[in-house]
């Protein structure tokens, strides 16, 4: 890689080195990798265009998932699945006709915008009830492709096979255990996650979970019921059947809620607290640092790989010995 050098007054090689720096925007600091090209000759910093353009969409990705803002991508797979353009959808939100133009070139939409935007992406009514309220905004052709996409998805989400799996999880679980705190749940996932690769040789959902303070958390699913706080998840879904999951997934699945849901949500934060994936990925952290450093697949996949064959687990209900042990190991 060669780029001319100020300093020396030459094209010249040149190393980059990655880094991780602190950045605020609207009083929100949060952390993101810098990549920064030094001058093979001299050692001076350089500027090179690539880099600054790949820092910034750096600094973007890691503003909106602090501050849990809506994804450029996110925008336009909406735009797509209501089959309107970026002028109609934006009136039928009944927001100016080039805001969605502007957040898909780049800009970032406030926290009540965004929140706007995740709501439409998966609640359809409430798309709907919007669709009407701006009907005479748009014209007659946007608003009937607008209404018959509409139709399609709520079709569709009456399907499991169209759901996330780790919503399916989620349900299986909250019918099996009746009651359960976010925290709980958050780390009933994360053994969920590692046990089913451990026994089954793949990842049960495709979601990465994070190092907070308190244990391994799924981000969007710890938005998802956050207003539960400690007080257990009110479990409304009418849930029969297999909700699309095979055999073999259910019977994983009630092991967990068997071996590990019978202990508290604190009970299973402490537990994680003792494993290898969380205490790694935050061992240059304090106790009550905040971080959004997201816990490897790999270093979940090693670890409990590890734990399945030191306790010689032949089958996924051989985890109890585990549960148990740990259990006493924090007590």
């Amino acid at each position: 890689m060669q780029i001319f050098c100020p300093e020396c007054r030459e094209t010249v090689e040149y190393e980059v080195k990655e880094n991780i720096e602190t950045k605020t925007i609207r009083g929100l600091q949060f952390e993101y990798t810098n990549k920064t090209a030094y001058c093979g000759n001299c050692g001076e910093e350089i500027f090179v265009s690539e880099l600054h353009d790949q820092n910034l969409k750096r600094i973007d990705h890691a503003y909106r998932k602090e501050a849990n803002i809506i994804t450029v991508a996110e925008i336009r797979k909406i735009v797509e699945q209501y089959n309107a353009g970026k002028r109609p959808l934006s009136l039928m939100l009944g927001w100016g006709e080039t805001t969605l133009t502007r957040y898909l070139e780049g800009d970032i939409p406030s926290k009540a915008y965004s929140d706007i935007l995740k709501k439409i992406k998966n609640d359809y009514k409430y798309m709907e009830s919007l669709l009407y309220s701006n009907r005479d905004k748009v014209s007659e052709q946007a608003f009937n492709k607008a209404l018959e996409a509409i139709k399609n998805l709520k079709n569709s989400s009456d399907n499991p096979e169209t759901i996330d799996k780790i919503d399916v999880v989620i349900k299986y679980l909250l019918r099996g255990l009746g009651e359960v705190t976010p925290l709980a749940l958050q780390k009933l996932l994360y053994y969920s996650q590692g046990f089913y690769k451990a026994f089954y040789d793949e990842f049960l959902f495709d979601e990465d979970c994070e190092a907070w303070v308190h244990g391994p958390v799924y981000k969007e699913i710890y938005f998802k019921y956050r207003d539960y706080g400690y007080n257990p998840i009110e479990n409304n879904l009418e849930i029969s059947g297999d909700l699309g999951l095979t055999d073999l997934d259910a019977e994983f699945l009630e092991n967990i809620i068997d071996k590990f849901g019978c202990y508290s949500g604190k009970t299973l934060e402490r537990m994680t607290h003792a494993e290898e994936p969380w205490r790694l990925t935050r061992k240059n952290l304090k106790p009550d640092e905040k971080s959004n450093q997201i816990i490897s697949k790999d270093l979940i996949a090693s670890y409990f790989n590890s734990v399945k064959r030191k306790y010689d687990m032949l089958n996924i209900e051989d985890i109890d010995e585990y549960s148990k042990e740990l259990f006493d190991r924090i007590h």
